[in-house]
């Protein structure tokens, strides 16, 4: 047996990874051993939630943001992004959509927009709390403070996603302008947790100045915090933003990722993103493959999908509601998986 399959078996009994073992496994040449890598993961991810994929409804609600963030195409000092904002009545509308095509979480995402005040964010996942009881709201609209997160739990919203995008301090500051910090976008995460909702964090793969010591980071912090999801996916330039020249991530460097969180926090939500699904046609597939458990198609409005421009060349932007779920759910079924319509809760 090769010494990196004892390794591999190793960090899955362990539930943890050394520097050393993390440098091994992203600097391999193998093929053979990052196939065991990819299936070792897979294996804890259907020991713990079978063959289902869960599947989560992806509403993109606003792309003004008032932040700066030196990678994203929806950054305040972009002029060339066409803005827009969805009302509540459009945003139910999505819900409904989603209700009726068997969608039971819906994700709230948007750039952090002044115009989305504590009240109107409150107001709306009440509206939908109230029409969709049996369903779970997950908000993504970045930092705030401790006294909104407790107001929108109390209107009835589950989970929050907020991806941390690195754990190093320096790194971050490369990142992100001056006025946001690491320190802060911890807290909010540790807020999050302690008020009661399943919290996400995450980071993008192959940034600007990101190195394997950042990345292992990343997995150090995964394991402090011990979210209830994991986003991650390849960083992908857009034309817009400081970062346009900058090279993509990579899928196999992502892939080896999701594998190696599922190693280490077996019991993880982890997708498998639009961004793998964009930088390679089968990537969400992959994606799956390397232990990723969860996808969440796209309910946006089409007239608005091509606007939410976080990165350029953003697959699905034409597709109905309808269309999204179904192509999703045979892409799955072609590799063995059933997409599932529950809540899909941590376990």
């Amino acid at each position: 047996m090769k010494k990196e399959f004892e390794l591999i078996t190793q960090i899955r009994e362990n539930q943890s990874i050394s520097r050393e073992q993390f440098e091994t496994l992203m600097t391999c040449e193998d093929a053979q051993v990052i196939d065991f890598l990819h299936q070792q993961a897979r294996e804890v991810a259907d020991g713990i939630y079978e063959n289902k994929v869960y599947i989560r409804g992806l509403i993109e609600f606003t792309n003004y943001c008032k932040n700066d963030c030196l990678y994203c195409g929806i950054r305040r000092s972009n002029a060339k992004a066409n803005r827009y904002r969805l009302t509540k009545e459009e945003i139910l509308d999505c819900c409904k959509v989603g209700y009726e095509l068997g969608f039971r979480t819906f994700v709230l995402q948007g750039g952090e927009d002044p115009y989305f005040t504590d009240d109107r964010i409150c107001e709306i996942v009440s509206a939908i709390r109230t029409t969709y009881p049996d369903c779970a709201i997950t908000l993504s609209i970045g930092e705030k403070e401790k006294e909104s997160y407790e107001r929108y739990y109390k209107a009835g919203a589950n989970r929050y996603l907020l991806r941390h995008e690195t754990a190093d301090e320096a790194h971050y500051q490369y990142l992100h302008p001056k006025e946001l910090s690491l320190a802060h976008r911890k807290q909010c995460l540790w807020d999050l947790k302690e008020i009661g909702y399943q919290v996400g964090c995450g980071f993008m793969v192959g940034s600007p100045h990101q190195t394997r010591d950042t990345l292992y980071e990343d997995l150090m912090f995964i394991k402090e915090l011990q979210p209830h999801m994991v986003g991650i996916g390849p960083f992908i330039p857009q034309q817009d933003t400081p970062f346009a020249k900058e090279t993509a991530g990579t899928m196999e460097e992502t892939l080896r990722l999701l594998s190696i969180i599922r190693l280490i926090h077996p019991h993880v939500l982890l997708p498998a993103t639009t961004a793998l699904g964009t930088i390679h046609p089968l990537g969400r597939e992959k994606g799956i493959q390397a232990g990723a458990n969860v996808v969440m198609p796209n309910l946006s409005p089409v007239e608005v999908r091509d606007k939410y421009k976080l990165y350029d060349n953003k697959i699905c932007t034409g597709d109905e509601a309808a269309e999204c779920r179904f192509c999703m759910q045979r892409r799955m079924e072609s590799i063995g998986y059933e997409v599932v319509t529950d809540r899909g809760d941590f376990k």
